[in-house]
């Protein structure tokens, strides 16, 4: 017989290194004389989509089209560093420094163009669209090329260089007050599964899993992170397992380690919950580990919906929940 039951599971999780542990990320951002720009950060993008983020946070903050960023990330000959990719922290942490790199560039650009546009303050001036402009007065306007071309000629260099530091204090141990994280993101899923009670075997129908990410800066890459992250939650819930014995790990191939295929899983639908963090930058946060961290539980919640029973040891395996079943029926009879 195979029964149907629903689990909820809700987290908070806290970005960065934490506890008052130093977290800094630190970035380059030079304007060429072309219009374009370089961005050098230290954050490696090991599929995160953190380059994606960060050429647009830049763009966004110098006014220029993404097209025209080149961004060089994670090299050691020439970037600064950025910490680690880990901790949910390169959007946060990185993308800050790159926002303050790219203003202080802007800001030199701008006082350039102050003289040539005849205002007496850069408050009068913006860029959009690869253009700086007076803003009570659109039409008159100076292209981004021909700007830094001029300051170029004159000897300036239109660069910036910004460090952001994560805030947070240590917990005191005798009272248990600080703020050991900052910011915190904040998330819900909800799973439906379908149990084999003949055979053990936990099938997720579906996976519904709503995350507060702040604002999302691409929103088609916090649903991948998303997706990713239930799928990773979905293997440590049921399959995935290191068998140690005497120091020695006895499953040391994907052939007896197991992880999800695409075909295990389930359907999942992303619910991005966006929110304002006032210290983010354009109010992000990070959603990396805390894409996964509720569908466990959620699983777990819901083979007890389902069959009445619970599980309290990794992975959920049809051994464990026969046995578990089998225990329920003896002490019922």
């Amino acid at each position: 017989m195979k029964k149907r039951g629903i689990g909820m599971a809700s987290i908070f999780y806290g970005t960065g290194y934490g506890n008052g542990f130093p977290d800094v990320s630190s970035a380059v951002v030079e304007i060429h004389d072309d219009g374009s720009a370089t961005v050098l950060t230290g954050a490696a993008d090991c599929g995160q989509g953190s380059n994606t983020v960060l050429a647009q946070i830049a763009a966004e903050e110098l006014g220029i089209p993404i097209e025209k960023i080149t961004l060089i990330s994670a090299d050691t000959d020439c970037t600064p560093d950025a910490g680690t990719t880990a901790a949910t922290r390169q959007t946060y942490t990185s993308g800050n420094a790159v926002k303050l790199a790219a203003a202080k560039a802007k800001k030199i650009l701008l006082d350039f163009a102050a003289g040539v546009l005849a205002v007496n303050t850069i408050d009068g001036l913006d860029i959009k669209d690869g253009y700086v402009y007076v803003k009570t007065f659109p039409q008159k306007r100076i292209s981004v090329a021909e700007l830094a071309s001029h300051a170029r000629f004159k000897g300036n260099r239109l660069i910036g260089e910004a460090s952001f530091t994560t805030h947070s204090t240590m917990v005191d141990p005798e009272t248990g007050q600080g703020a050991p994280y900052y910011p915190y993101a904040f998330a819900t899923q909800i799973a439906e599964v379908e149990v084999d009670t003949e055979t053990g075997k936990v099938e997720v129908i579906r996976i519904v899993a709503a995350h507060d990410v702040g604002r999302a800066i691409n929103k088609i890459a916090v649903e991948g992170q998303i997706q990713g992250g239930v799928a990773q939650g979905v293997g440590w819930a049921l399959t995935e397992e290191v068998e140690l014995k005497n120091g020695q790990i006895q499953n040391p191939s994907f052939t007896e380690y197991l992880i999800p295929t695409a075909l295990d899983v389930p359907e999942v639908t992303p619910v991005i919950v966006e929110t304002y963090e006032e210290t983010g930058p354009y109010g992000a946060k990070g959603v990396g580990e805390p894409a996964m961290l509720p569908t466990m539980p959620a699983i777990l919640n819901a083979i007890y919906n389902a069959v009445g029973v619970r599980i309290t040891e990794l992975p959920a395996t049809p051994e464990k929940i026969l046995k578990a079943l089998k225990e329920k029926e003896q002490k019922n009879a």
